[in-house]
């Protein structure tokens, strides 16, 4: 097994409106579970699956997620400031591109955790991943493992791990993207300034076959709002 990417962009910008009122005074990330930000359970586990650097997008009480990651040296915590204008999934993470470099990378949002048992997910990504086949593979949790997702909408998945986005509400797609994986940053160069959503992206790397997925064995919590915030800490606690 590759020892698989050493740097992650982590997702952190968002106003976080559906988790009010704990974001009134505090960006989504510094939302505590079982005693604990959002953003330090990711960084933690990125850290264990040996992460020594990563790029945080910033935006909404931006001061307050400065003040909180100056405090951490381990991961080395890099800003991309998104002060100015939320920029979306793509945006987000083709601002931050400069500070990436050219190896693949760990993408990760703040709001997944996850049950510890079975095989480490991180470890699942990094025994999956092949740069050869894949510009991107995402993490996935089978529909029944996991609280705080309810949608039809996700990934179908063929014998070889590729990838394809549900269209349709009607029919129920066998798997969630929880929000990590591991990406190639080139996918996003050439793509237009400003906010653009990472989902165009994903169907055109369909169409390549190049957009694949692993699912994982542990139970997913997907913590959007605050009952989801109590559901994951009873499950973790």
């Amino acid at each position: 097994m590759s020892p698989g990417p050493t740097t992650a962009m982590v997702l952190a910008a968002g106003l976080g409106t559906r988790m009010r009122p704990l974001t009134d005074d505090r960006p989504k990330a510094l939302v505590e579970v079982a005693g604990k930000a959002l953003i330090d359970h990711v960084l933690d586990r990125l850290k264990a699956a040996g992460v020594e650097r990563a790029v945080v997008n910033v935006h909404h009480f931006a001061d307050r997620m400065e003040a909180h990651l100056a405090g951490r040296r381990d991961p080395e915590i890099l800003i991309s400031d998104e002060r100015a204008a939320l920029l979306d999934s793509g945006g987000g993470i083709a601002l931050a591109r400069p500070l990436l470099g050219e190896d693949p990378v760990f993408v990760a949002n703040i709001d997944s955790l996850w049950t510890e048992e079975g095989e480490p997910p991180l470890e699942t990504l990094r025994a999956a991943w092949d740069p050869a086949a894949m510009d991107i593979l995402y993490l996935l949790a089978r529909r029944g493992r996991g609280l705080g997702y309810e949608g039809p909408q996700g990934f179908f998945r063929d014998e070889g791990g590729r990838l394809t986005l549900s269209t349709s509400p009607d029919t129920v797609a066998p798997f969630a993207n929880i929000g990590f994986g591991i990406m190639k940053p080139q996918v996003l160069d050439g793509q237009p300034g400003g906010a653009f959503p990472i989902q165009p992206i994903w169907r055109r790397l369909q169409f390549e076959g190049r957009l694949h997925g692993a699912p994982m064995d542990a139970f997913w919590m997907h913590v959007g709002d605050p009952e989801a915030r109590d559901a994951a800490e009873a499950k973790l606690t």
